[in-house]
């Protein structure tokens, strides 16, 4: 999608700081944390939200490969032993801000009553 601003940075038209990337996904810091670790998994197809992906036969491989790339990202970050939450918001009432499906994982400090 030409104008979607996750499409840009996967693209490398906007500068971003990319934590992990494999074949399927770009892991970058997200701008507004809300932990002390908050990045961004981006598919590097796109699809506007999770039920999209899901939908689309042609998403598999991606959809497979979430597992491996949550894991090489917190790896990455050192945060694999110590925990991490991974979240998908989908649509306006859950806080999608951008049209791209896309994974937030938190992690860096006990989040206890503050995630669920």
């Amino acid at each position: 999608m030409p104008d979607c601003v996750f499409c840009k940075i996967i693209r490398g038209e906007i500068p971003s700081t990319v934590v992990y990337e494999d074949a399927a996904y770009v892991a970058i810091r997200d701008l507004h944390p809300q932990a002390a670790i908050h990045v961004l998994l981006l598919p590097r197809r796109h699809w506007p939200d999770l039920l999209a992906l899901a939908d689309d036969p042609a998403s598999a491989d991606t959809a497979q490969a979430l597992p491996h790339a949550v894991a090489g990202t917190a790896h990455a970050l050192g945060i694999d032993a110590s925990g991490f939450c991974l979240i998908a918001n989908c649509g306006a009432d859950a806080g999608q801000s951008v049209a791209h499906v896309h994974y937030h994982l938190l992690g860096g400090e006990p989040l206890g009553e503050r995630i669920r």
